[in-house]
């Protein structure tokens, strides 16, 4: 009995320094319960409680920063562990890869216009490297014949430079964009996240002389969706 009121009036002290119920369980041993119902009518002055919001706030940013690491970290481990499953690409895996790519991301023939060249279009530097990979190893289609053009927010124009060095080094573009620049001239929603100077804008890839190649194109998506048993 006597104990517990040396630690009831010690955890009383404590409480009026200021200190937090995490800090006085840690020199106090007591249960938390026992240590509410001794502290609910301890006041605090006003520069205390700014230091316990301030620890709380603390807390939380570095419990936040903990699951952060940890969740990038579960990450890596995913994104590797799935990197190994996919192994060698075969050429035939690679053309395969290539036919839904542009199935899903490709300009189409349409009743309307039935003489679309191949156009491909997107903002993923990588995937438009995928893309320029597959029509060079796989459907052989020569340097001269792939064109490109460009299109990005004015409010951009001053890292043009940067911004088409950027494709040419991740997509391994190797035409020019010369004259084949284009800029929106429309104000940006306040919601996009594509403002900042990890925005790059569009490129649109077109192969001349390919309105056959893409009808061809076509008939393979066909043949796919037949031996899938999806038609």
């Amino acid at each position: 009995m006597i104990e517990k009121i040396i630690e009831k009036r010690e955890a009383v002290r404590l409480r009026r320094e200021g200190k937090t119920y995490s800090e006085i369980l840690d020199l106090v041993p007591v249960a938390r319960s026992t240590l509410s119902i001794w502290l609910r009518e301890i006041g605090l002055a006003k520069t205390q409680k700014q230091r316990i919001t301030e620890l709380r706030q603390n807390s939380q940013k570095k419990g936040a920063l903990q699951r952060k690491t940890q969740r990038i970290e579960l990450s890596k481990n995913i994104f590797s562990d799935a990197q190994a499953e996919i192994g060698a690409i075969s050429s035939r895996e690679l053309w395969l890869i290539g036919v839904i790519l542009y199935w899903a991301e490709g300009s189409k023939q349409k009743e309307w216009n039935i003489s679309q060249s191949l156009q491909f279009t997107n903002s993923d530097p990588v995937m438009v490297g995928l893309y320029l990979l597959w029509l060079r190893k796989s459907l052989q289609i020569p340097e001269k014949d792939i064109d490109a053009s460009l299109t990005i927010h004015e409010n951009h124009k001053y890292r043009l430079r940067d911004v088409i060095s950027h494709w040419k080094t991740v997509s391994s573009l190797k035409t020019e964009f010369s004259d084949k620049v284009y800029f929106k001239r429309h104000f940006a929603k306040g919601y996009r996240h594509n403002v900042d100077e990890n925005y790059y804008g569009t490129v649109r890839i077109r192969v001349r002389r390919s309105t056959n190649l893409n009808r061809k194109i076509t008939g393979w998506v066909q043949g796919i969706c037949k031996y899938c048993g999806v038609v």
